[in-house]
């Protein structure tokens, strides 16, 4: 392999290669124009269910379970793919152009709330649920919860993206985010040996923000044979944890909003009612479309 030579200065020439190359470009702003659609609930929210996306939607699932009523929302796609998230109305509700973003339209004036951390921490303070109030115990949730924003780039953006996305696989950086992978992991593991949940005994947002991406990979959901590849069956109070929180009936709900592809039956690609968990999984509608052919074609 020829070595790589550093220009003096750096200039996009061409796309970065690999999934997702046609999405990455050095610039900030919309391309196009494309208002987003609004429900009929206080919060609307525009995600897709990557590991981020997931955080949102298993939130607002976690508080509807505690019987906040008034968190009711409606969660719409953004299909980054085709770069939904450079239209211009995305844009406004987030400039950097990453899900998920929300508006709060309870109050008089729409409200944004942009990257999946302050998504949390504001949705926690406004129904009084899943960050500690005061005291050491916000303390350490608000630690484990920035925790995740620093690492989890070198769980995706390196270790993801080079194990799983690159258009070739290179030994360097594999082992340099693999090593950093599996530390992660060891330093995960180590805390909840001495603890139930990230932050201590209580579930908290540190867990909501955090099982998306470590647990999605340890469960084998995240970057196919990546759990086999960093054997997460050794880190034996994480996959505990992993398993605990995926038995929770809120983020079995919250984890398949928003998601467009795999098992059609955890594809919800809209949320507007609780009852779409039950009536609107793709599943039912492609069964649903094709009972509806089938009688179109008796006619």
């Amino acid at each position: 392999m020829t070595e790589y030579v550093l220009p003096k200065v750096w200039t996009w020439e061409q796309p970065s290669g690999g999934q997702f190359a046609s999405i990455n470009r050095p610039i900030a702003g919309s391309t196009h124009d494309k208002d987003l659609p609004v429900g009929k609930h206080p919060f609307q929210l525009y995600s897709l269910a990557t590991p981020n996306g997931q955080k949102a939607s298993i939130m607002f699932e976690e508080l509807l379970a505690k019987g906040h009523g008034d968190a009711e929302y409606d969660a719409w796609p953004i299909r980054i793919g085709e770069g939904d998230q450079f239209g211009s109305g995305f844009v406004a509700v987030n400039p950097n152009s990453k899900i998920p973003a929300l508006v709060d339209r309870s109050g008089r004036e729409p409200v944004r709330i942009f990257e999946s951390g302050a998504i949390l921490v504001y949705l926690a303070e406004k129904f009084g649920e899943f960050l500690p109030a005061s005291g050491p115990e916000r303390a350490e949730t608000l630690s484990w919860l920035f925790w995740q924003m620093g690492s989890a780039p070198f769980l995706g953006g390196g270790f993801g993206h080079f194990f799983a996305y690159a258009p070739k696989k290179f030994e360097y950086p594999i082992n340099r985010y693999s090593m950093e992978a599996k530390r992660q992991f060891d330093v995960l593991n180590r805390r909840l040996a001495e603890s139930e949940y990230i932050a201590g005994a209580d579930y908290t947002i540190a867990d909501i923000a955090i099982w998306p991406w470590y647990g999605g990979v340890a469960l084998g959901r995240s970057y196919p044979g990546a759990d086999e590849f960093l054997a997460t069956r050794e880190y034996e109070h994480l996959m505990r944890w992993a398993k605990q929180i995926d038995a929770r009936p809120a983020v079995k709900r919250g984890r398949i909003v928003n998601k467009l592809t795999g098992d059609e039956s955890e594809q919800l690609h809209e949320r507007h009612d609780a009852s779409d968990f039950e009536l609107r999984t793709q599943d039912k509608l492609t069964n649903a479309d094709e009972t509806e052919a089938v009688k179109d074609d008796a006619i």
